[in-house]
């Protein structure tokens, strides 16, 4: 992913305030396979962030390997049955949110041509269903209650001028960590040059051997968005690019998905 350079708000840096200087995080190496201190919550930021894999402005990468890392040190099932990466995006490229640790405006806005996060479908210690957000380039608390989150980083636009509509693309962990897969190219100018440091680890693979599929998952259309809400459900749990949602659906279908 990377911010988009559509000039919406004016005033900031290039691409919409975001600095790709040296001051930028340099690519992480995969870390160890470490379990978080057993002394504590497992999920609590302070054990399990600094073993997860991050590379920023690559966070298709990342959530791959959060979904992984969350099921190896036991915070999510060990097949990943709990977890969906989402994709965020619209048909402009131009997804504008908020609190990201990215951006240099107090509010934390960039304008994204996708982002991507992982939610988890979790119980709590009296059974109850918990929907939360692990999104690694937010400056929020982490991981999130998804209602806190909406709030928190899809807000209203405070303006006029355009619409920008932000849509998710939600596809179960399973299916996802099966069929993925990118060589990375679209992170490259037509001149070959990077458009921000890759990853130094190896390109993520399907496992039927795909080398790079991920422009079908950033690829948004509102016309694509299921209303029937057994269908829904139903696809979620079977289509390899999910199922498609605006903004005002998101919550609904994570509480669907509890209920069914």
């Amino acid at each position: 992913m990377v911010p988009s350079d559509s000039g919406i708000w004016k005033g900031e840096e290039e691409r919409s305030g975001v600095s790709f200087s040296s001051g930028s995080p340099s690519p992480a190496p995969s870390p160890p396979l470490l379990y978080p201190n057993l002394g504590g919550d497992p999920s609590a930021p302070q054990f399990v962030t600094p073993s997860f894999t991050y590379t920023p402005f690559y966070c298709e990468e990342n959530v791959y390997f959060l979904c992984k890392k969350l099921s190896l040190f036991g915070i999510a099932d060990p097949k990943s049955n709990d977890l969906f990466a989402v994709f965020i995006s619209n048909e402009e490229k131009q997804v504008p949110l908020f609190r990201q640790k990215a951006s240099k405006r107090v509010d934390g806005l960039v304008v994204w041509d996708y982002h991507v996060i992982c939610i988890q479908s979790r119980r709590d210690g009296e059974g109850r269903v918990k929907h939360v957000v692990w999104d690694l380039d937010s400056n929020l608390p982490f991981p999130l209650d998804l209602s806190d989150y909406m709030a928190e980083t899809i807000r209203p636009l405070l303006s006029s001028s355009f619409t920008l509509d932000r849509y998710f693309r939600v596809i179960h962990a399973p299916i996802f960590l099966q069929s993925f897969a990118s060589d990375r190219s679209h992170m490259k100018d037509p001149s070959g040059n990077w458009l921000c440091p890759p990853p130094n680890y190896d390109p993520v693979v399907a496992e039927d051997g795909t080398a790079n599929n991920i422009n079908e998952y950033i690829q948004i259309h509102a016309t694509d968005q299921i209303t029937d809400r057994s269908l829904l459900v139903d696809s979620l749990f079977s289509r390899k690019l999910g199922v498609i949602v605006g903004e005002e659906k998101l919550v609904d279908l994570f509480s669907w998905i509890s209920s069914s």
